[in-house]
């Protein structure tokens, strides 16, 4: 195994999951801004699982995101 091929790898796909988590996640508050379902003032539960499949991963994250 070689730590920095390992090192690099995860890390662009944290990137790639923080980047599309972030735009999917301001979309979706956006789209509930606009109907009405939120009034820009709350503070949202928010839970990420990832999944790594052949070593038996799975880590769970749990946070808030506030929006005003």
């Amino acid at each position: 195994m070689d730590e920095n091929t390992l090192n690099i790898e995860t890390r662009r796909f944290l990137k790639e999951v923080g980047v599309t988590s972030q735009r999917e996640i301001e979309k979706a508050v956006h789209e509930a801004m606009r109907n009405g379902r939120l009034k820009g003032t709350e503070r949202l539960k928010a839970r990420m699982t990832l999944t790594v499949e052949g070593i038996g991963l799975q880590h769970q994250v749990e946070g808030e995101i506030r929006i005003g």
